[in-house]
């Protein structure tokens, strides 16, 4: 049944459209996040899978609705949709693609479009790359400041009304015609933005109480049940692909005794800043190896991918780092220590707790054995 029947008018119709266009999108990138990081572990960013997917849906998108109308008399009519998808490329995706890379992409689409002997064809082509280029700047350098949104719709706005002359130099529809779809490119341009602001704040939102619930509040550090569920990932992925996996397991010595002579708030002072440190060496050597707050004072590393002896080089730099650590105080400065156990998984380790509690005798052993030093087995 047409929109006719239904007395609801194409616009009304091209906005639903958009938008579910655009969820869609969300879906299937949410989709594509969970199986490439969680179910394959490809070793890629989330920028570079925003990047990439972002750019080939829309590329599709724009080419499959183009195919309705190709090679007609007005073969311009769904031009709005398609700006919509480079839009949200440009902007919303923040798609680090250099402008020279859509040359042949354009290319190609005139030959698609039939549209290659067209003067004003290829003026529309150039003025496109400028839009994407125009609005990738803007999002980098004016995104933080309140009047972003007005520079963006006076970009799109601006750019917009460009590109729909060159289609009336093209077909020659009336003046009217290029009001209309101006008008429906602007609304359309402002319901994206709220759209996608939108589902950024919700997406912002549920970040940060995911973060919540899996990191420490006091030393911004995944916490115990981040390690659980990290742990049997890699705990399994080793078994599963016979893979290396070694963990290390360190507490703060005498820390009870800190709290209790210099009181709570130096205490947490000496976690924050011992973990800061951890996170530094971390980062600076790989940073899929995770540091998490396991207990008290008590914090584990895990090293995927990592043989006791390759893993030992980034313990002995915490141990060297830590042991060297003055934590100042109103009585002077405080001198701390670690008391560090390792081990690497064992074919007789028949779960990540067996695993675990072999790391963890390796740290008492450290512990009762005179405290600052490595035992690893």
């Amino acid at each position: 049944m047409t929109w006719t029947h239904w007395q609801v008018p194409p616009f009304i119709t091209s906005v639903f459209f958009v938008l579910g266009m655009l969820t869609l999108y969300w879906v299937t990138y949410n989709w594509l996040v969970s199986w490439v990081h969680h179910q394959r572990r490809f070793n890629v960013t989330d920028d570079q899978l925003s990047t990439w997917y972002g750019v080939t849906y829309m590329v599709v998108f724009v080419f499959c609705i183009q195919s309705l109308v190709v090679g007609g008399c007005e073969a311009w009519q769904f031009m709005n949709f398609q700006l919509i998808a480079i839009i949200f490329c440009a902007y919303f995706l923040n798609s680090h693609v250099p402008y020279y890379a859509f040359i042949p992409i354009l290319f190609v689409y005139m030959v698609f479009d039939q549209s290659l002997g067209y003067w004003q064809s290829w003026g529309h082509a150039l003025t496109l790359m400028l839009f994407f280029w125009v609005l990738n700047q803007i999002r980098v350098k004016v995104t933080t400041y309140p009047w972003a949104p007005l520079s963006y719709l006076a970009v799109c706005v601006s750019f917009g009304g460009l590109l729909w002359l060159w289609m009336k130099f093209k077909f020659n529809f009336s003046w009217q015609t290029l009001g209309e779809e101006w008008l429906y490119l602007a609304i359309f341009v402002v319901l994206l933005y709220i759209y996608v602001t939108m589902l950024s704040h919700d997406s912002q939102l549920k970040l940060r109480l995911a973060q919540f619930a899996s990191h420490d509040a006091l030393t911004r550090t995944e916490n115990f049940a981040a390690y659980t569920a990290a742990i049997q990932d890699q705990f399994s992925a080793s078994r599963q692909n016979q893979t290396a996996l070694t963990m290390m397991m360190f507490d703060i010595d005498h820390f009870k005794r800190v709290n209790d002579t210099y009181g709570h708030m130096i205490g947490d002072r000496v976690l924050q800043q011992a973990t800061s440190v951890v996170q530094v060496v971390l980062t600076a050597n790989d940073p899929q190896v995770k540091l998490y707050r396991t207990g008290g004072e008590e914090f584990n590393v895990i090293f995927p991918n990592y043989e006791l002896a390759q893993a030992q080089v980034m313990v002995q730099q915490i141990f060297s780092a830590i042991n060297h650590l003055s934590v100042p105080t109103e009585h002077g400065p405080l001198e701390i220590s670690i008391s560090v156990g390792v081990s690497a998984l064992s074919p007789n380790d028949g779960s990540p707790i067996d695993f675990y509690n072999r790391v963890d005798r390796n740290l008492y052993h450290s512990k009762r054995n005179g405290r600052m030093q490595i035992t690893s087995v």
